[in-house]
Protein backbone atom coordinates (compact mmCIF):
# COMPACT_ATOMS: atom_id res chain seq x y z
CA UNK A 1 0.00 0.00 0.00
CA UNK A 2 1.37 2.88 -1.00
CA UNK A 3 1.88 6.42 1.28
CA UNK A 4 0.38 9.81 0.25
CA UNK A 5 3.74 10.91 0.32
CA UNK A 6 4.53 8.24 -2.56
CA UNK A 7 1.69 8.67 -4.57
CA UNK A 8 2.71 12.71 -4.42
CA UNK A 9 6.57 12.06 -5.45
CA UNK A 10 5.27 9.43 -8.22
CA UNK A 11 2.66 11.78 -9.58
CA UNK A 12 5.29 14.52 -10.06
CA UNK A 13 7.03 12.40 -12.17
CA UNK A 14 4.56 11.61 -14.19
CA UNK A 15 3.18 15.30 -14.24
CA UNK A 16 6.97 15.86 -16.29
CA UNK A 17 6.43 13.43 -18.22
CA UNK A 18 2.67 14.90 -19.60
CA UNK A 19 4.82 17.92 -19.77
CA UNK A 20 7.02 16.73 -21.78
CA UNK A 21 4.72 15.59 -24.30
CA UNK A 22 2.38 18.26 -24.21
CA UNK A 23 5.05 20.30 -24.70
CA UNK A 24 5.91 18.17 -27.95
CA UNK A 25 2.19 19.02 -29.12
CA UNK A 26 3.37 22.60 -29.22
CA UNK A 27 6.58 21.69 -30.70
CA UNK A 28 4.77 19.83 -33.47
CA UNK A 29 1.18 21.60 -33.55
CA UNK A 30 0.62 25.05 -31.99
CA UNK A 31 4.33 26.80 -32.98
CA UNK A 32 2.98 26.76 -36.81
CA UNK A 33 -0.39 27.58 -36.95
CA UNK A 34 0.21 30.86 -38.46
CA UNK A 35 2.97 29.48 -40.71
CA UNK A 36 -0.06 27.17 -41.98
CA UNK A 37 -2.43 30.31 -42.43
CA UNK A 38 0.30 31.89 -44.48
CA UNK A 39 -0.10 29.00 -46.59
CA UNK A 40 -3.63 30.30 -47.16
CA UNK A 41 -2.04 33.82 -47.80
CA UNK A 42 -4.17 35.01 -44.40
CA UNK A 43 -4.01 38.86 -43.94
CA UNK A 44 -2.74 40.40 -41.26
CA UNK A 45 -6.02 41.26 -39.88
CA UNK A 46 -6.88 37.12 -40.03
CA UNK A 47 -3.34 36.57 -38.14
CA UNK A 48 -4.66 38.94 -35.88
CA UNK A 49 -7.43 37.48 -34.48
CA UNK A 50 -5.77 33.61 -35.13
CA UNK A 51 -3.16 34.70 -32.94
CA UNK A 52 -5.38 36.30 -30.05
CA UNK A 53 -8.89 35.15 -30.50
CA UNK A 54 -8.11 31.79 -29.75
CA UNK A 55 -6.66 32.43 -26.39
CA UNK A 56 -9.63 34.90 -25.78
CA UNK A 57 -12.07 32.62 -26.26
CA UNK A 58 -10.15 29.98 -24.25
CA UNK A 59 -9.27 32.36 -21.10
CA UNK A 60 -13.50 33.17 -20.79
CA UNK A 61 -14.13 29.67 -20.84
CA UNK A 62 -12.06 29.11 -17.77
CA UNK A 63 -14.39 31.13 -16.09
CA UNK A 64 -16.89 28.18 -15.53
CA UNK A 65 -13.81 25.68 -14.51
CA UNK A 66 -15.33 25.85 -11.52
CA UNK A 67 -18.61 24.81 -12.23
CA UNK A 68 -17.27 22.01 -14.56
CA UNK A 69 -15.24 20.42 -11.90
CA UNK A 70 -18.41 20.63 -9.19
CA UNK A 71 -20.09 18.39 -12.48
CA UNK A 72 -17.31 15.79 -13.01
CA UNK A 73 -16.63 15.66 -9.09
CA UNK A 74 -12.84 15.37 -9.86
CA UNK A 75 -10.34 18.14 -11.26
CA UNK A 76 -8.75 14.47 -12.70
CA UNK A 77 -11.66 13.71 -15.03
CA UNK A 78 -12.18 17.66 -16.13
CA UNK A 79 -8.49 17.46 -17.23
CA UNK A 80 -8.86 14.20 -19.41
CA UNK A 81 -12.12 15.53 -20.42
CA UNK A 82 -10.78 18.32 -22.41
CA UNK A 83 -7.19 16.82 -23.36
CA UNK A 84 -8.78 14.21 -25.17
CA UNK A 85 -11.18 16.53 -26.94
CA UNK A 86 -8.06 19.41 -27.64
CA UNK A 87 -6.13 16.47 -29.06
CA UNK A 88 -9.20 15.46 -31.34
CA UNK A 89 -9.17 19.28 -32.75
CA UNK A 90 -5.68 18.25 -34.67
CA UNK A 91 -8.09 16.64 -37.26
CA UNK A 92 -10.31 19.37 -38.70
CA UNK A 93 -7.29 21.64 -38.12
CA UNK A 94 -5.63 19.59 -40.75
CA UNK A 95 -8.30 19.57 -42.64
CA UNK A 96 -9.13 23.09 -43.51
CA UNK A 97 -7.18 22.83 -46.41
CA UNK A 98 -9.91 21.50 -48.38
CA UNK A 99 -12.66 24.20 -46.93
CA UNK A 100 -12.58 26.25 -50.04
CA UNK A 101 -11.99 30.09 -49.83
CA UNK A 102 -12.88 30.53 -45.93
CA UNK A 103 -10.44 28.17 -45.15
CA UNK A 104 -8.46 30.53 -43.10
CA UNK A 105 -11.42 31.64 -41.36
CA UNK A 106 -12.56 27.95 -40.72
CA UNK A 107 -8.75 27.43 -39.25
CA UNK A 108 -9.88 30.05 -36.72
CA UNK A 109 -12.80 28.70 -35.53
CA UNK A 110 -11.20 24.94 -35.21
CA UNK A 111 -8.26 26.53 -33.58
CA UNK A 112 -10.83 28.37 -31.24
CA UNK A 113 -12.16 25.19 -30.19
CA UNK A 114 -9.09 23.65 -29.71
CA UNK A 115 -7.96 26.58 -27.01
CA UNK A 116 -11.14 26.26 -25.77
CA UNK A 117 -10.42 22.34 -24.84
CA UNK A 118 -6.76 22.95 -23.91
CA UNK A 119 -7.49 25.68 -21.57
CA UNK A 120 -10.44 25.58 -20.24
CA UNK A 121 -9.11 23.02 -17.16
CA UNK A 122 -6.04 25.20 -16.66
CA UNK A 123 -7.03 26.30 -13.31
CA UNK A 124 -8.30 22.93 -12.24
CA UNK A 125 -4.77 21.59 -13.05
CA UNK A 126 -3.07 24.89 -11.37
CA UNK A 127 -5.05 23.98 -8.16
CA UNK A 128 -4.20 20.25 -8.50
CA UNK A 129 -0.70 20.98 -8.67
CA UNK A 130 -0.79 23.69 -6.02
CA UNK A 131 -1.78 20.61 -4.05
CA UNK A 132 0.55 17.93 -5.39
CA UNK A 133 4.21 20.50 -5.00
CA UNK A 134 5.59 21.98 -1.95
CA UNK A 135 5.33 25.58 -1.49
CA UNK A 136 8.72 25.70 -1.23
CA UNK A 137 9.47 23.66 -4.23
CA UNK A 138 7.32 25.27 -6.42
CA UNK A 139 10.42 27.56 -8.34
CA UNK A 140 12.46 24.34 -8.18
CA UNK A 141 10.22 22.34 -9.58
CA UNK A 142 8.34 23.61 -12.24
CA UNK A 143 11.47 25.15 -13.69
CA UNK A 144 13.42 21.57 -14.10
CA UNK A 145 10.49 20.55 -15.09
CA UNK A 146 9.98 23.04 -17.79
CA UNK A 147 13.27 22.88 -18.83
CA UNK A 148 12.38 19.01 -19.95
CA UNK A 149 9.28 20.35 -21.21
CA UNK A 150 11.52 23.29 -23.13
CA UNK A 151 13.86 20.47 -24.54
CA UNK A 152 10.90 18.54 -26.03
CA UNK A 153 9.46 21.08 -27.51
CA UNK A 154 12.79 22.49 -29.03
CA UNK A 155 13.70 19.44 -30.63
CA UNK A 156 9.85 18.89 -32.02
CA UNK A 157 9.68 22.33 -33.48
CA UNK A 158 13.34 21.74 -35.05
CA UNK A 159 12.01 18.28 -36.45
CA UNK A 160 8.90 20.08 -37.53
CA UNK A 161 10.74 22.55 -39.70
CA UNK A 162 12.88 20.29 -40.93
CA UNK A 163 9.73 18.19 -41.87
CA UNK A 164 8.06 21.62 -43.84
CA UNK A 165 11.53 22.10 -45.39
CA UNK A 166 11.07 19.05 -47.38
CA UNK A 167 8.08 19.20 -48.34
CA UNK A 168 8.00 23.04 -49.47
CA UNK A 169 8.04 22.49 -53.13
CA UNK A 170 4.18 23.13 -53.98
CA UNK A 171 1.12 24.22 -52.77
CA UNK A 172 0.14 20.61 -51.87
CA UNK A 173 3.24 19.12 -50.89
CA UNK A 174 3.33 21.91 -48.27
CA UNK A 175 -0.29 20.85 -47.02
CA UNK A 176 1.22 17.06 -46.87
CA UNK A 177 4.07 18.74 -44.47
CA UNK A 178 1.67 20.38 -42.45
CA UNK A 179 -0.16 17.68 -42.01
CA UNK A 180 2.17 14.85 -40.99
CA UNK A 181 3.63 17.64 -38.21
CA UNK A 182 0.12 18.21 -36.52
CA UNK A 183 -0.57 13.90 -36.52
CA UNK A 184 2.75 14.54 -34.66
CA UNK A 185 1.40 16.82 -31.99
CA UNK A 186 -1.98 14.48 -32.14
CA UNK A 187 -0.10 11.79 -31.32
CA UNK A 188 2.48 13.52 -28.39
CA UNK A 189 -1.63 14.85 -26.36
CA UNK A 190 -2.59 11.24 -26.21
CA UNK A 191 0.82 10.30 -24.77
CA UNK A 192 0.49 13.21 -21.95
CA UNK A 193 -3.16 12.14 -21.83
CA UNK A 194 -1.71 8.70 -20.52
CA UNK A 195 0.80 10.04 -18.34
CA UNK A 196 -2.59 12.75 -16.28
CA UNK A 197 -4.59 9.40 -16.08
CA UNK A 198 -1.99 7.95 -14.09
CA UNK A 199 -1.50 11.44 -11.19
CA UNK A 200 -2.69 10.93 -7.63
CA UNK A 201 -5.45 13.70 -7.27
CA UNK A 202 -5.18 14.67 -3.07
CA UNK A 203 -8.48 14.87 -1.49
CA UNK A 204 -10.74 18.20 -2.78
CA UNK A 205 -13.81 20.32 -1.67
CA UNK A 206 -14.96 23.10 -2.54
CA UNK A 207 -16.19 25.70 -0.05
CA UNK A 208 -19.47 27.34 -0.58
CA UNK A 209 -18.15 30.33 1.63
CA UNK A 210 -15.48 30.77 -0.86
CA UNK A 211 -17.15 31.73 -3.56
CA UNK A 212 -16.82 35.21 -4.95
CA UNK A 213 -18.43 36.63 -8.38
CA UNK A 214 -16.29 37.84 -11.35
CA UNK A 215 -17.79 41.42 -10.56
CA UNK A 216 -16.39 40.87 -6.57
CA UNK A 217 -13.10 40.42 -8.23
CA UNK A 218 -13.25 43.20 -10.40
CA UNK A 219 -14.57 45.39 -7.91
CA UNK A 220 -11.85 44.49 -5.49
CA UNK A 221 -8.85 44.13 -7.10
CA UNK A 222 -7.46 47.21 -7.16
CA UNK A 223 -7.22 47.01 -3.01
CA UNK A 224 -5.66 43.09 -3.16
CA UNK A 225 -1.80 42.12 -3.92
CA UNK A 226 -3.22 39.17 -6.42
CA UNK A 227 -5.72 41.82 -8.04
CA UNK A 228 -2.98 44.53 -8.56
CA UNK A 229 -0.91 41.42 -10.11
CA UNK A 230 -3.48 40.41 -12.48
CA UNK A 231 -4.62 43.63 -13.71
CA UNK A 232 -0.46 44.21 -14.18
CA UNK A 233 -0.13 40.86 -16.15
CA UNK A 234 -3.42 41.59 -18.36
CA UNK A 235 -1.77 45.08 -19.32
CA UNK A 236 1.20 43.95 -20.13
CA UNK A 237 -0.06 40.98 -22.17
CA UNK A 238 -2.15 43.73 -23.80
CA UNK A 239 0.97 45.54 -24.62
CA UNK A 240 2.64 41.94 -25.70
CA UNK A 241 0.07 41.27 -28.04
CA UNK A 242 -0.15 44.64 -30.08
CA UNK A 243 2.80 42.67 -31.97
CA UNK A 244 3.22 39.04 -30.93
CA UNK A 245 0.82 37.68 -33.67
CA UNK A 246 2.62 39.63 -36.20
CA UNK A 247 6.08 38.37 -35.68
CA UNK A 248 5.51 35.36 -37.93
CA UNK A 249 4.28 37.63 -41.10
CA UNK A 250 7.08 39.35 -40.55
CA UNK A 251 9.96 36.69 -41.09
CA UNK A 252 7.38 34.42 -43.83
CA UNK A 253 5.73 37.68 -45.78
CA UNK A 254 8.43 40.43 -45.65
CA UNK A 255 12.03 38.19 -44.77
CA UNK A 256 11.17 35.64 -46.99
CA UNK A 257 12.79 33.49 -44.73
CA UNK A 258 12.45 29.25 -45.41
CA UNK A 259 10.37 27.19 -42.97
CA UNK A 260 13.92 25.77 -41.30
CA UNK A 261 15.41 29.33 -41.34
CA UNK A 262 11.51 29.93 -39.49
CA UNK A 263 11.52 27.50 -37.40
CA UNK A 264 15.42 28.02 -35.83
CA UNK A 265 14.90 31.70 -35.13
CA UNK A 266 11.97 30.75 -32.74
CA UNK A 267 13.30 27.67 -31.13
CA UNK A 268 16.05 29.80 -30.43
CA UNK A 269 14.01 31.53 -27.87
CA UNK A 270 12.48 28.53 -26.07
CA UNK A 271 15.63 26.31 -25.69
CA UNK A 272 17.13 29.47 -23.74
CA UNK A 273 13.78 29.86 -21.55
CA UNK A 274 13.89 26.93 -20.61
CA UNK A 275 17.63 26.33 -19.97
CA UNK A 276 17.18 29.25 -17.90
CA UNK A 277 13.60 28.60 -16.22
CA UNK A 278 15.23 26.52 -13.32
CA UNK A 279 17.85 28.94 -12.74
CA UNK A 280 14.90 31.66 -12.31
CA UNK A 281 13.07 29.21 -10.46
CA UNK A 282 15.72 28.39 -7.80
CA UNK A 283 16.24 32.51 -7.61
CA UNK A 284 12.35 32.56 -7.11
CA UNK A 285 12.52 30.34 -4.53
CA UNK A 286 15.53 31.76 -2.67
CA UNK A 287 15.09 36.08 -3.33
CA UNK A 288 11.28 35.87 -3.80
CA UNK A 289 8.54 36.34 -6.63
CA UNK A 290 8.73 39.95 -6.70
CA UNK A 291 12.26 40.65 -6.91
CA UNK A 292 12.48 37.90 -10.01
CA UNK A 293 9.46 39.33 -11.96
CA UNK A 294 10.12 42.58 -11.24
CA UNK A 295 13.64 42.48 -12.84
CA UNK A 296 12.35 40.21 -15.70
CA UNK A 297 9.67 43.01 -16.03
CA UNK A 298 11.95 45.83 -17.19
CA UNK A 299 14.46 43.56 -18.97
CA UNK A 300 11.65 42.20 -21.07
CA UNK A 301 10.07 45.21 -22.79
CA UNK A 302 13.11 45.24 -24.52
CA UNK A 303 12.44 42.56 -26.90
CA UNK A 304 10.15 43.68 -29.96
CA UNK A 305 12.63 46.86 -30.13
CA UNK A 306 15.48 45.05 -31.06
CA UNK A 307 13.92 43.48 -33.77
CA UNK A 308 13.86 47.08 -35.56
CA UNK A 309 17.90 47.46 -35.81
CA UNK A 310 18.86 44.39 -38.22
CA UNK A 311 17.19 41.39 -40.33
CA UNK A 312 20.14 39.32 -40.02
CA UNK A 313 19.26 35.68 -39.22
CA UNK A 314 22.45 35.41 -37.08
CA UNK A 315 20.78 38.74 -35.11
CA UNK A 316 17.59 37.09 -35.14
CA UNK A 317 18.93 34.22 -33.38
CA UNK A 318 20.67 36.19 -30.60
CA UNK A 319 17.67 38.72 -29.79
CA UNK A 320 15.45 35.60 -29.40
CA UNK A 321 18.25 34.29 -27.18
CA UNK A 322 17.63 37.25 -24.92
CA UNK A 323 14.03 37.19 -25.42
CA UNK A 324 14.08 33.69 -23.87
CA UNK A 325 15.87 34.41 -21.28
CA UNK A 326 14.06 37.20 -19.76
CA UNK A 327 10.54 35.76 -20.73
CA UNK A 328 12.30 32.45 -18.58
CA UNK A 329 12.25 34.72 -15.67
CA UNK A 330 9.20 36.24 -16.17
CA UNK A 331 6.82 33.65 -16.79
CA UNK A 332 7.92 31.50 -13.53
CA UNK A 333 7.72 34.28 -11.25
CA UNK A 334 4.41 34.83 -12.42
CA UNK A 335 3.20 30.94 -12.14
CA UNK A 336 5.06 31.09 -8.48
CA UNK A 337 3.07 34.44 -7.30
CA UNK A 338 -0.09 33.44 -8.20
CA UNK A 339 0.49 30.01 -5.65
CA UNK A 340 1.71 32.64 -3.39
CA UNK A 341 -1.43 35.18 -3.09
CA UNK A 342 -3.94 32.78 -3.54
CA UNK A 343 -5.47 29.80 -1.16
CA UNK A 344 -5.95 26.07 -2.68
CA UNK A 345 -10.02 27.17 -2.01
CA UNK A 346 -10.47 30.05 -3.90
CA UNK A 347 -7.30 29.07 -6.16
CA UNK A 348 -9.04 27.63 -9.11
CA UNK A 349 -11.74 30.71 -8.96
CA UNK A 350 -9.03 33.12 -9.14
CA UNK A 351 -6.85 31.70 -11.69
CA UNK A 352 -10.48 31.13 -14.35
CA UNK A 353 -11.11 35.13 -13.31
CA UNK A 354 -7.37 36.27 -14.42
CA UNK A 355 -7.93 34.22 -16.96
CA UNK A 356 -10.43 36.10 -18.82
CA UNK A 357 -9.20 39.42 -18.12
CA UNK A 358 -6.23 38.31 -19.45
CA UNK A 359 -8.18 36.86 -22.61
CA UNK A 360 -9.75 39.74 -23.22
CA UNK A 361 -6.63 41.57 -23.30
CA UNK A 362 -4.67 39.50 -25.82
CA UNK A 363 -7.56 40.10 -27.92
CA UNK A 364 -7.65 43.91 -27.67
CA UNK A 365 -4.03 43.75 -27.86
CA UNK A 366 -3.89 42.11 -31.34
CA UNK A 367 -6.41 43.63 -32.73
CA UNK A 368 -5.28 47.25 -31.84
CA UNK A 369 -1.86 45.89 -33.48
CA UNK A 370 -3.23 45.10 -36.83
CA UNK A 371 -5.12 48.24 -36.88
CA UNK A 372 -1.65 49.91 -36.69
CA UNK A 373 0.01 47.44 -39.31
CA UNK A 374 -3.46 48.37 -41.35
CA UNK A 375 -2.73 52.29 -41.61
CA UNK A 376 0.69 51.83 -40.90
CA UNK A 377 3.00 54.45 -43.60
CA UNK A 378 5.28 56.44 -41.84
CA UNK A 379 8.57 54.14 -41.91
CA UNK A 380 9.91 51.53 -44.32
CA UNK A 381 8.23 48.47 -42.56
CA UNK A 382 4.42 48.48 -41.27
CA UNK A 383 5.63 45.84 -39.11
CA UNK A 384 8.42 48.17 -37.34
CA UNK A 385 5.60 50.84 -35.82
CA UNK A 386 3.91 47.83 -33.54
CA UNK A 387 7.30 46.50 -32.56
CA UNK A 388 7.98 50.16 -31.28
CA UNK A 389 4.36 50.46 -29.87
CA UNK A 390 5.14 47.32 -27.91
CA UNK A 391 7.97 48.11 -26.44
CA UNK A 392 6.80 51.55 -24.78
CA UNK A 393 3.45 50.04 -23.34
CA UNK A 394 5.36 47.02 -21.97
CA UNK A 395 7.63 49.57 -20.25
CA UNK A 396 4.69 51.74 -19.07
CA UNK A 397 3.11 48.70 -17.59
CA UNK A 398 5.84 47.62 -15.59
CA UNK A 399 6.56 51.23 -14.10
CA UNK A 400 2.66 51.65 -13.33
CA UNK A 401 1.83 48.42 -11.60
CA UNK A 402 5.06 46.83 -10.30
CA UNK A 403 6.19 49.04 -7.57
CA UNK A 404 2.39 48.40 -6.09
CA UNK A 405 3.21 44.68 -5.73
CA UNK A 406 4.34 42.76 -2.65
CA UNK A 407 6.18 39.98 -1.54
CA UNK A 408 4.15 37.09 0.14
CA UNK A 409 6.92 35.07 1.98
CA UNK A 410 9.79 36.04 3.92
CA UNK A 411 13.01 35.56 1.21
CA UNK A 412 16.71 36.86 1.24
CA UNK A 413 17.32 40.19 0.47
CA UNK A 414 19.38 40.72 -2.94
CA UNK A 415 20.36 43.81 -5.29
CA UNK A 416 18.66 43.68 -9.20
CA UNK A 417 22.49 43.87 -9.96
CA UNK A 418 23.65 40.83 -8.46
CA UNK A 419 20.68 38.55 -8.94
CA UNK A 420 21.32 39.22 -12.87
CA UNK A 421 24.64 38.12 -11.93
CA UNK A 422 23.40 35.32 -10.05
CA UNK A 423 21.20 34.18 -12.85
CA UNK A 424 23.73 34.65 -15.35
CA UNK A 425 26.33 33.11 -14.00
CA UNK A 426 24.56 29.74 -13.19
CA UNK A 427 23.82 29.60 -17.13
CA UNK A 428 25.63 26.95 -18.84
CA UNK A 429 27.90 29.12 -20.83
CA UNK A 430 28.17 31.87 -18.96
CA UNK A 431 29.13 29.48 -15.39
CA UNK A 432 32.05 28.43 -17.59
CA UNK A 433 33.07 31.86 -18.98
CA UNK A 434 32.65 33.14 -15.02
CA UNK A 435 35.00 30.14 -13.82
CA UNK A 436 37.28 31.64 -16.37
CA UNK A 437 37.35 34.36 -16.50
CA UNK A 438 36.30 35.63 -12.49
CA UNK A 439 34.22 38.44 -12.13
CA UNK A 440 35.30 41.27 -9.67
CA UNK A 441 33.35 42.31 -7.17
CA UNK A 442 32.63 45.69 -6.73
Amino acid sequence: METKYQKVRKSLKYSTMDGMFNAMKIGFGESFFQAFATLFKATDFQLGLLGSLPIALGSIAQIWSSKLVKIFNSRRKFILFSVIFEALMYIPIASVFFFGELKVFHLIFFVCLYWIFGTIAVPAWSSWMGDLVNEHERGSYFGKRNKIAGFASFFAMLAGGYILQIFADGLVSRYIGFTIIFILAFASRIFSYSYLSKQYEPEYSLFPEKYFSFIDFIRLARFTNYGKFVLYLSSMNFAVYIAAPFFTAYMLYELNLSYMEFTIITAASLIVKFIAMPIWGRASDRFGTKKVLSLASFLMPLTPLLWIFSSNFWYLIAIQAYSGFVWAGFEISSFSFIFDNTTPQKRTRCIAYYNVLNGIAVFLGAISGAFVIKYSEIIWSKYYLVFLLSAVLRYGSSLGFIPHLKEERRVEHISYKNLLLSVLTTMPTMGIIHHLIPIRKR
